[in-house]
């Protein structure tokens, strides 16, 4: 892959059939858009110098992309096909070996770009493109050929005869050429067509014309053809690419129960042995460590979750940290900038939002934590609850200190700090600082009087 100098990448494209104003390669699959999985892939297969022509949306895609790749943007002013995208790209100055792939093709592997490349540098040609035989060839280009088999063109469908129709071998989109050949054939192609565009596929009879070698080489899988052009293509890539996530977590160790029915995305990390449940959601930037066990219907976005974490059904963890052998939930949720100890235990319906929980420590039942800390061995009873917003509309932290019992029923009223070995009674609205080692009772005195029941 050495030799590679360039990669560029058509994004341009409004992806009408899409039925969405967002540029079409920014609608996401298995977690990330599609310019992303392909830019990524590019990346890994050793492509340090990425090109991405926009147009539609352009603005959209440099921000969507802003600090998470290397890739420079290159406009193409009017979409007026695939050779005029190309030629945006300033391809006056590229040297060397260029690969050149579309941007709506989320499946399309390092491996498949590798391949492509290994195939262009071992027949030392001038030209390549990949091709595939499929059963339903609609909607691609076909690759004509002579009577002896011998390339001849990629026909578009709008321009085919209704023979060349029926040919099952197509075009994937994905072009490896020497720079100088580009910049030599690129300027001589027309727009003689049903659409009036410039087509990069003119480059194939044109390089044929001018004695170039030209060669095809064949996909191993019709994947590398398998573009996103509306919202039904969308869903199946989405699924493949959920489908291939699965495979590799299956071969590392990870226990999947049902994988038809786990939505795991391209970027999350799972060690071995851990188990995940049927109906689980598991969104860009989780990591889970070994040895968990994450019961079905669990929704995990963006977080951390360490070792041996025992996560209960249906409990939600968005932009949180789980440090190793705690147990969280049943249908618990644990919102942004929460984090949760070693051998902490969050039970049923117990939420947490912006919510240090110390190591040991126990939220077992119906309780709202909100800009709290709770230290070590501590534990908190059932239906608690921090008034945390208040009526200027600010919010104010509650902290609580390490060995503190806090009966069930009780309202901390924020700010308030509860010092260490503090006991809080139950049914108590705080709203003063409880000193280390005392004991809180915030309720009425309860009084009991005899009455006549009327009749």
């Amino acid at each position: 892959m050495s030799n590679i100098a360039t990669a560029i990448v058509l994004a341009a494209g409004m992806g009408v059939r899409m039925q969405s104003q967002k540029p079409k390669v920014l609608h996401a699959a298995a977690g990330r858009s599609l310019l992303e999985h392909v830019l990524s892939q590019l990346s890994g297969a050793g492509i340090s110098q990425i090109k991405v022509v926009i147009g539609h949306g352009g603005e959209q895609v440099k921000q969507h992309l802003w600090g998470k790749s290397g890739a420079e943007f290159f406009v193409q002013d009017e979409q007026l096909g695939t050779a005029n995208a190309v030629e945006a790209a300033q391809i006056s100055s590229l040297r060397g070996t260029v690969l050149i792939c579309n941007g709506d093709h989320p499946l399309i592997t390092k491996d498949d770009y590798r391949q492509a490349v290994q195939n262009f540098n071992d027949s030392q040609c001038d030209l390549l493109f990949v091709s595939a035989r499929v059963k339903n060839p609609k909607g691609f280009g076909r690759v004509v050929r002579s009577k002896e088999g011998r390339l001849v063109a990629i026909r578009e469908e709008r321009d085919a005869t209704s023979a060349e129709k029926k040919i099952d071998e197509i075009n994937s989109g994905l072009y490896v050429v020497k720079g100088e050949v580009l910049q030599e054939l690129l300027p001589l192609v027309g727009n003689d067509n049903a659409k009036k565009e410039f087509y990069l596929t003119d480059l194939i009879p044109l390089a044929l014309k001018s004695k170039k070698n030209v060669v095809v080489g064949q996909a191993k899988s019709v994947r590398v053809c398998r573009g996103v052009n509306n919202q039904e293509e969308l869903a199946m890539a989405a699924r493949a690419l959920y489908n291939r996530k699965n495979r590799e977590l299956l071969n590392s160790g990870v226990v999947i129960i049902d994988p038809q029915n786990t939505y795991i995305d391209s970027d999350v990390t799972i060690g071995a042995e851990t188990v995940i449940g049927p109906g689980c959601v598991i969104s860009a930037g989780t990591t889970i460590g070994i040895g968990c066990n994450i019961e079905g219907h669990s929704h995990i976005r963006a977080a951390k979750i360490g070792n041996r974490v025992d996560l209960r059904w249906g409990t939600v963890v968005d932009q949180a940290e789980i440090l190793d052998g705690a147990v969280v939930g049943p249908y618990a949720r644990l919102r942004p900038e929460s984090h949760v100890g070693r051998e902490a235990h969050i039970g049923n319906f117990v939420e947490l939002k912006k919510t240090q929980v110390g190591a040991r420590s126990k939220v077992n039942h119906l309780t709202y934590l909100g800009d709290a800390e709770v230290g070590e061995d501590t534990n908190i009873g059932c239906g608690t609850i921090t008034c945390n917003y208040a009526v200027d509309r600010k919010k104010y932290k509650t902290v609580i200190g390490k060995n503190v019992f806090v009966g069930s029923d009780t309202q901390f009223v924020a700010p308030i700090n509860v010092g260490d070995g503090a006991i809080i009674a139950s049914g108590s609205t705080i709203t003063e600082d409880v000193p280390g080692g005392s004991l809180a009772i915030a309720r009425s005195k309860q009084v009991n009087k005899t009455y006549e029941p009327k009749e």
